[in-house]
């Protein structure tokens, strides 16, 4: 081998499972009668200097190659045994950027792409990582006490789920419009402080503020505007409503224009007989 060459080689568990430098393999079976072991690869979480993460360092484990058929629940049901878990997260590709405050929306957030996914096992204390990274296997998912939906009951389920209450829409609706309606005020307000100040330069910001007529907010002026575009609109597609109307109507706009040429050359040789054309 040349000198100076760096060959990564990989770590492997006392099962004989390999697995990536710095991460553990922990064997996880979907019940106890399965022979093979799927392979969870842990590791404490940790991010490189400068970076920014809100999941807390000493109290994050990192998991990859996390099966469809192990949710949320079933993780932090396999991890509970090293301490009390606070939080369990499933993403598609790790997350290095900081996570909004607000959660997600149960009704206006994609549903995750089935897969292999990683994980972030929050505990509520930092000695339960340590345990968690030297844990041994196998680890069971579907247990008798807290058994693990598959087949027609995971359907079934998963549609029951995907219904939405009206009522908790209306109001998740009704939250975000004022959320909506106090962030425009506030920089509405805003505008109106700053306009009219000078800067340190002495430069003062012009608007078009106040100069386009604004239309009052009421009903009959909105019923007026909606009015008065569906009759603009109707009367749009009441000329060419069919394609060979728009077609006859080019038609005929050519045949005028030609008609008209013809009548301009007539009057021009006759100009000319008399000797009455003059071009310049």
């Amino acid at each position: 081998m040349a000198a100076g060459k760096k060959t990564c080689v990989k770590e492997k568990t006392p099962e004989g499972a390999p697995s990536p430098p710095g991460y553990r393999a922990v064997p996880i079976k979907f019940s106890q009668d399965q022979a093979s072991s799927h392979f969870l690869y842990i590791k404490e979480h940790r991010v490189r200097g400068g970076a920014r993460s809100s999941w807390p360092p000493d109290r994050t484990l990192f998991v990859l190659n996390v099966p469809p058929y192990c949710p949320e629940a079933c993780l932090a049901q396999l991890f509970s045994t090293c301490g009390p878990v606070q939080s369990v997260h499933l993403c598609e590709r790790p997350d290095l950027s900081e996570r909004p405050e607000e959660a997600p929306s149960p009704f206006f957030c994609p549903k995750p792409v089935p897969g292999f996914q990683v994980a972030y096992v929050v505990f509520s204390k930092p000695a339960s990582v340590p345990k968690a990274v030297a844990l041994q296997g196998p680890l069971i998912v579907s247990t008798e006490s807290q058994p693990v939906k598959t087949g027609i009951e995971k359907w079934i389920a998963d549609y029951a789920d995907s219904l939405v209450d009206p009522e908790a829409l209306r109001l998740e609706v009704d939250k975000f419009m004022e959320d909506y309606d106090k962030k425009m005020a506030e920089e509405e307000a805003e505008a109106e402080a700053e306009e009219g100040i000078p800067d340190e330069e002495g430069w003062v910001k012009v608007t078009r503020r106040g100069r386009r007529p604004g239309l009052p907010r009421s009903e009959a002026a909105s019923l007026r505007v909606l009015d008065k575009e569906k009759r603009k609109k109707a009367r749009k597609e009441l000329l060419n409503f069919y394609a060979w109307q728009h077609r006859e109507t080019k038609m005929e706009h050519l045949a005028q224009l030609r008609k008209k040429f013809e009548e301009d050359k007539q009057r021009i040789a006759l100009m000319r007989a008399q000797r009455k054309f003059r071009p310049y």
